[in-house]
């Protein structure tokens, strides 16, 4: 079995978009043998009201049973806008939502803000997990609108030690951290604090360039196929762990990544 922990619908306003619905990425995922994708809904990042978004995808969803069967929703919720509360009970108790993801860069908030806090919070007492993704696109390729990533020495694109104080504030929730971009030399105690929470990184990030090193490095139960689609190509994520030797990765091993971590961090059976 292959579950995509990260996939999107939607639309990315500086960069034309393929295989962005739920149609079309049903297609990718048949043709690529994927079982299960978790998406959410890129306009939810760009809206000033992520419900909005949040319920295009709800309702996209709905549109066929195939998609129901095939696709496990997250909203995004901003913690800083108004009504946030009730936007994240709906989604989880009237569309069946599965996750929330949150994007501090592009709706403004430090990572510990006292609003983020209390989403990861309300999140965690939902028995769901919260994602946070390193980047969406490659800041080098940049529109003026986009948001500043590099400018400055607070400005720049993350690293893992820019995510792990939610996960300090907060360590018994559910955490996914997508799209794994930039290295980072963590201390023990950072390094420990990744191997006892319950944190799951996807595979779609370019860091990966040794899946065997990071599998020694932070553990089998740490990682899960992810393509980080439609901005990301569908096949990398997929080949870091397909191209693993038995030497380094023997089967069981291997459905951990494709499926065994997903299952576990998202509560499937």
């Amino acid at each position: 079995m292959l579950i995509d922990i990260n996939a999107y619908v939607g639309n990315w306003p500086f960069q034309q978009m393929k295989y962005n619905t739920c149609e079309l990425l049903l297609d990718r995922m048949n043709k690529f043998g994927v079982d299960i994708s978790v998406i959410s809904n890129l306009n939810g990042i760009f809206y000033k009201n992520t419900q909005s978004a949040n319920e295009e995808l709800h309702q996209e969803i709905r549109s066929a049973r195939k998609f129901s069967d095939r696709f496990i929703p997250f909203a995004v919720i901003n913690p800083i806008y108004a009504g946030w509360r009730d936007d994240l009970e709906t989604s989880v108790k009237k569309m069946g939502m599965r996750g929330v993801r949150i994007y501090p860069k592009y709706h403004d908030f430090g990572i510990t803000d006292p609003a983020c806090i209390e989403l990861v919070k309300r999140v965690r007492d939902y028995g769901l997990p919260v994602a946070f993704e390193y980047r969406m696109v490659d800041s080098r390729q940049r529109s003026w609108m986009d948001i500043d990533y590099v400018v400055g020495t607070t400005k720049r694109e993350w690293n893992l030690k820019d995510i792990l104080p939610i996960v300090k504030a907060v360590p018994d929730a559910k955490y996914m951290i997508l799209n794994y971009a930039n290295a980072a030399v963590l201390t023990p105690d950072e390094m420990n604090l990744v191997k006892t929470a319950d944190l799951i990184f996807d595979t779609s990030g370019r860091t990966i360039t040794n899946m065997s090193e990071f599998l020694k490095l932070y553990g089998t139960n740490k990682f899960a196929f992810g393509t980080h689609s439609p901005i990301l190509d569908y096949l990398t994520g997929q080949l870091r762990i397909e191209s693993l030797q038995p030497s380094e990765a023997d089967e069981r091993v291997k459905e951990q990544l494709r499926s065994g971590n997903a299952k576990k961090m998202l509560g499937l059976s």
